[in-house]
């Protein structure tokens, strides 16, 4: 695959692209998972979905828009799912998480109607599904980039204002912190990254992407910060295996890097039984 990679332009902005995901999906899975959101991935993948379905309608029924990156349509039914979202919480105050499974709900009812029109599944459909490394072409590349900065300079940047609002919004609000702009801001962020994400990873498994590294970090670290660092670490990981799987076993590559997250989960899991054991071995002797 080295040689491809240095061959193929499509190959280098599969790999490249992957590496910035593998950064910015779990860094903001690791807020997602703390305030319990992680449903929310789901939801909005569902409706990316449906804007990928709408995209290709679209192409099929007016000529003048063949040229028309499906992604970019993604990316704007998945930043009005997140607003929605938000909406939708403001209205069930005391249900906050019933506006994720209205959402969900939604994106997949529309998403079929929009495929059905579309005359069903295609190859292009399929490969944002499950992920393809040719369909990741150079704009896309360049999209992700500026997506995963313009993220990781919005963390920096309301770091404290997150780390406050994911473990205590009471006390965040008494403090000062605008909680319903930083929550629409950290949504519309989880949106963009997802819509990004899918052509490498795949619709239906990008919020595994953001969620199984997480996991993994947590059975491991101490702190927040070493959650953070270790689920990059554990997402990265899961990309370029996962993408080097993909390549020499000729399936898509969403499906090997979510298994690969799954074996580094299981491992977590499994060392951490293993210490426990030798730690209470130790103490009886």
């Amino acid at each position: 695959m080295i040689e491809s990679l240095m061959q193929y332009q499509f190959l280098q902005n599969a790999v490249i692209t992957g590496l910035l995901i593998g950064v910015v999906a779990p860094l903001l899975g690791v807020f997602i998972v703390v305030r319990r959101l992680s449903l929310i991935a789901d939801a909005l993948s569902h409706i990316t979905l449906t804007g990928i379905a709408a995209s290709l309608l679209l192409e099929k029924r007016v000529s003048a828009i063949n040229d028309w990156n499906p992604v970019y349509m993604g990316m704007v039914f998945s930043v009005a799912g997140a607003i929605l979202i938000e909406r939708l919480r403001k209205v069930y105050k005391h249900y906050e998480e019933l506006a994720i499974p209205i959402i969900l709900s939604g994106g997949i009812g529309l998403g079929v109607i929009l495929i059905s029109l579309a005359d069903g599944f295609n190859t292009d459909l399929f490969s944002y599904l499950f992920g393809s490394v040719t369909a990741v072409d150079r704009s896309s590349m360049w999209t992700v980039l500026f997506i995963t900065l313009g993220v990781i300079a919005i963390v920096i940047l309301f770091y404290k204002e997150l780390f406050v609002l994911s473990f205590d919004e009471e006390h965040a609000s008494i403090s000062g912190v605008s909680g319903r702009f930083i929550h629409l801001l950290f949504i519309v962020m989880v949106a963009l990254v997802i819509a990004s994400s899918m052509q490498v990873v795949g619709i239906l498994l990008v919020s595994a992407l953001m969620t199984l590294p997480v996991a993994s970090a947590l059975r491991l670290s101490r702190s927040f910060k070493q959650t953070i660092g270790l689920s990059i670490l554990f997402g990265e990981t899961s990309v370029i295996i996962g993408l080097f799987s993909s390549y020499h076993l000729s399936v898509p590559p969403g499906g090997t890097i979510v298994m690969t997250a799954v074996l580094i989960l299981v491992m977590t899991i499994m060392y951490k039984r293993v210490q426990k054991q030798l730690l209470v071995k130790g103490e009886a002797t």
